[in-house]
Order: C-alpha cells, then sequence, then structure tokens
C-alpha cells in the first residue's frame, strides 16, 4: 500500500504539473511528447533489426538505429486483451482483472493515461482497444470494435460508430496524424497509435498482395515438430498450420467474391484486385492436389506470405509517423515506443497464434527512441516486460510512479545504465486453457537468460529447458539427474515470485463467489 507520505508528495507533483500545463509550460519546460505504436501478434522473427530471415522492415530498423532495442522483451500472459490491460495498468492480469479475452476491462482503476492527463499531458488513442468497455483516460479516442476489420472497418468514438473506407492499418495512422494536427501545441502529449495487423486472418493491403509473389519464403526448422521430449499439452492443441488453418478464413481459397465476412465488407473494386491475385493462385493450388508435407509447406507459404505483407504495411505507416514527427519539428522531443502485445508463432514447432511460454510467444519486440538520452543503434539484453511500459511512461513524464505497479521504470535502462538490482528471472501465466480456442493448457512458469521451467498445473505436468543448450526448446530435460540443482532453483524461485507478486493458489476466475 502506497505510505501517506508518498501518496502526498505525488499529489503535490501532479498538481504543479497540472498547473504548468495550464499555464503553457508544458513544451517549453521539454516534458517529452510520448508516441506508442502498438502492433497485434508482430513476431520479433518477423523485423530485420532483430535478424529476420524472411523479410526486411526499413522503418522499424531506422527506430532502432536511433534508439535502443530490446533484446529480452517478455510478457506476463501471452494473449491480447490481458496484454493490454497489464500495459494500462502496470499490474499482472491477476491483479487488473483481465486474465483472457472474455473479462471487460474495469476502467475505473487506476492507469497510466490518467495520470498523465492529471499531469497535464493530451492523452489519445486509435485503432484496436480489444478491452470491451470504453476507454477512460483520453482525451480523443476512436477504437475498433472487439477485433475489428482489415478492409472497411467501423470504428467506435465517444459519440457513436462510423465506417472508414480503406485499410485498417492506414485508417489507424490518418487518425492519428488528424489528432497530431489539431492537438494544442504548448501541452506534452501521449498518442497510442494500436494497429490490428498482423493479427488473423492475415488481410494485406491490395497495393501489397504480391510482396514475396513467386518467391519460397524460408521454412523454420521446427516446422515439422513432432512434440515429442516435452509434457503433453505440446501435442493437445489446436493451432497447427497443416492440421487447423481453416480453408476460406486463414488461407483465402475463396473468390472474394464469393466469400463472406472479411470479404463481404470489400467493395468492388477491392474484390477484384484481391481476386485478380489470389485467383490464379488458387486455381494452381487446387490443381495441384498436394498432400503430406508439401501441402503442409503449401499453407505454410500461404500464411506466411499474407503475414509478412500485413507486417509491411505496418512498417510503412511507421515510417509515415516518423516523417511526420521529422516534418513538424517534433522528433528531437518526442520519446518512439513501438511493440507488440506478445509474440508469434511464424511456423515454428509447425504453430500460428500464441499463448505459450515458449520463446516465439513469450517474447515481443521492444524498441524505444529517445533522442539526447538514448545512445542511438543500442541493444539492452535485460529481462524487460511490456508490465515495465506504464513505469517508464510515466518517468518519462516526470510523474511518479504509484507503489502498487509491479514492474520497474526502463528509463535507468535507456540511459545505458545496468542497475544491479534489475530482475534475473521472470514471472508468467497464461490463463486460457480448454475448451478456449486453441486449446492450449494453463501455465505458469519462471525464465531467466539461460534457463525455464514451465508448470502446466491442471495436468500436474513439468517442463524444464536449457535455453542455451536448446534454445528452440525441443527437449524438456525435467527430472534430467544433470538439472537437479537448477530444478530446485527454478522451483523455489517460482515460488518465491508467485508470492511476492500475490498469485491466487486458485485462479480468479475459479474461485467461488
Amino acid at each position: 500500500m502506497q505510505s501517506p507520505t508518498r501518496a502526498a508528495g505525488w499529489c503535490l507533483w501532479a498538481l504543479v504539473l497540472g498547473l504548468c500545463a495550464a499555464l503553457g509550460y508544458g513544451q517549453q519546460q521539454g516534458r517529452p511528447n510520448i508516441l506508442f505504436i502498438f502492433a497485434d501478434d508482430h513476431a520479433y522473427q518477423a523485423i530485420s533489426a532483430y535478424g529476420s530471415k524472411i523479410n526486411h522492415t526499413p522503418n522499424l530498423d531506422r527506430l532502432a538505429r536511433e534508439g535502443m532495442l530490446f533484446e529480452n522483451a517478455l510478457v506476463t500472459n501471452s494473449i491480447c486483451a490481458p496484454s493490454r490491460a497489464v500495459i494500462l495498468t502496470g499490474k499482472y492480469s491477476h491483479l487488473n482483472g483481465v486474465i483472457n479475452n472474455a473479462i471487460p476491462f474495469d476502467g475505473s482503476q487506476q492507469t497510466f493515461p490518467k495520470l498523465l492527463q492529471k499531469a497535464g499531458y493530451q492523452t489519445a488513442l486509435f485503432g484496436k482497444w480489444h478491452l470491451q468497455t470504453d476507454p477512460t483516460g483520453f482525451d480523443a479516442w476512436e477504437i475498433l470494435p472487439g477485433q475489428g476489420h482489415y478492409y472497411n472497418p467501423d470504428m467506435l468514438f465517444a459519440g457513436g460508430k462510423r465506417r472508414h473506407e480503406g485499410y485498417a492499418t492506414d485508417i489507424i495512422t490518418d487518425l492519428t496524424l488528424a489528432w497530431l494536427r489539431r492537438r494544442d501545441p504548448t501541452r506534452p502529449f501521449l498518442v497510442m497509435s494500436q494497429h490490428k495487423a498482423p493479427h488473423r486472418n492475415w488481410m494485406p493491403p491490395i497495393e501489397r498482395l504480391t510482396l514475396y509473389s513467386g518467391i519460397q519464403i524460408w521454412e523454420p526448422p521446427t516446422l515439422f515438430d513432432d512434440y515429442s521430449h516435452r509434457a503433453s499439452p505440446a501435442r493437445n492443441q489446436g493451432m497447427e498450420i497443416g492440421r487447423h488453418l481453416i480453408d476460406d478464413y486463414d488461407l483465402k481459397l475463396v473468390s472474394a467474391f464469393a466469400g463472406k465476412d472479411e470479404f463481404a465488407r470489400m467493395t468492388e473494386k477491392q474484390k477484384r484486385a484481391w481476386d485478380a491475385v489470389y485467383g490464379p493462385e488458387n486455381e494452381a493450388f487446387f490443381r495441384a492436389n498436394l498432400s503430406g508435407r508439401e501441402l503442409v509447406r503449401w499453407k505454410y507459404q500461404r500464411y506466411i506470405k499474407d503475414y509478412l505483407r500485413c507486417i509491411a504495411s505496418v512498417d510503412d505507416n511507421v515510417g509515415r509517423l516518423l516523417r511526420f514527427l521529422d516534418e513538424e519539428g517534433l522528433a528531437e522531443n518526442t520519446v518512439v515506443i513501438y511493440s507488440s502485445d506478445q509474440g508469434f508463432y511464424l511456423g515454428e514447432h509447425g504453430w500460428y497464434d500464441k499463448r505459450w511460454m515458449y520463446q516465439e510467444s513469450l517474447k515481443t519486440p521492444l524498441i524505444v527512441r529517445w533522442p539526447g538520452l538514448t545512445r542511438p543503434g543500442s541493444r539492452d539484453a535485460h529481462l524487460v516486460s511490456n508490465l515495465d511500459l506504464p513505469e517508464t511512461f510515466l518517468e518519462i513524464a516526470g510523474v511518479p510512479v504509484p507503489a502498487d505497479m509491479q514492474g520497474r521504470s526502463l528509463v535507468p535502462l535507456l540511459k545505458g545504465e545496468s542497475p544491479r538490482d534489475w530482475r534475473r528471472s521472470f514471472y508468467y501465466h497464461y490463463y486460457e486453457g480448454p475448451p478456449a480456442v486453441h486449446g492450449v493448457a494453463r501455465h505458469y512458469g519462471v525464465t531467466t537468460r539461460t534457463h525455464k521451467l514451465i508448470h502446466y498445473y491442471e495436468t500436474g505436468e513439468w517442463e524444464l529447458f536449457d535455453l542455451e543448450l536448446d534454445p528452440y526448446e525441443l527437449h524438456s530435460v525435467y527430472d534430467d539427474p544433470r538439472y537437479e540443482r537448477v530444478q530446485k532453483e527454478l522451483q523455489a524461485e517460482l515460488a518465491r515470485l508467485r508470492r511476492e507478486l500475490r498469485v491466487p493458489e486458485v485462479d480468479p476466475d475459479k474461485q467461488k463467489k
């Protein structure tokens, strides 16, 4: 609980900042603006600054060259709504209330945008929200209802709903830029530009439909994983490229004119452009009559190309925002943060989607540019998290961090410092088990930079991985005598973290009301 002295100090500081803002001193005093660009399901493996083997992202690479790339950014719960709630509150899912995608966010609770508002910042949010209740703490907002649509999306705002013609990624950037142009230039701002892309079902924009046509994208070495040497949940899931992608929805094996759902929203011109590309490819696929591994490989190529085309559009729009900051003279006083709500599987283990504590979904991209403070082109290997973002935003703005937040500001790392007391382990907890979509078992665990311990607590199974010797996490060494000491240490650390983070013994959705 926050002490009375600290609480009083925070109130006084907030009052001073609010008064400065009211008098028009915000920008003159140099309080940085904050631009948070947030993608959905963007795998770090699909950013060339992270060493991608399958695509090139020039604008995100520019951001990394001019700022800091975090090599070990982890999420507390690898699924959309919970990740967003963590970023707003700085608290794990069991405390902010959003343990899965079905639970509405309680907008009355403390969030970092509200604290920035009180401190005189202008706040705005555009794009994917996915928290079911209306946004709070924002002066302006316009959001996709639920997951939203790629083409000609409806969007909600405080006065109602309207449909925009065009592609969602472009539209979200358009709304962000329009707000930036009409903002009060005497006050600092926070704007959150949050994309739907590259979420399933990976529908690229018309101008990117032929990107990667005629070439074979590199296959990950675990595309044909047989899930041996691990606990049973790895085998008992519903997210395999070979077995679980939907023909007409995910793989687009249908004419846009005959399709429904996303296709029904398209204009006639959009449908014709779409069919001109996918039609001949689909006909060739049906003629080939593939089976076995060759069918899996075809599905992977269709999936990964569509995914990467969506990424290309996100990267294009990051470039639009960076150019606007340059042209308006805002770049030097604006901290730009790029991240995603979690990582994603790009064929690793034969999968798409996220949810697991395995590396590809546990890790997320995080790139921060802070001119004058962060050394350009720097990289950081500390264990950081989406849990740390609200504390970071608050410290950037000079606003005290509430004591009940569970993360830690990244500002010292952005300065190039290496605090001796920085976390050396990290707690993860996934709550959506079967029969929820994809059927991934509930699990929690602890990871360090060298080892990872996972507990599937409803089946009673454990996994332990040596991340240095087995980076693909193919062989669990749980109960291997050679790892007895490591196993005991991690089990003790897991118990300590659960106590420290106040994780209940019974999941919140299963507690008796």
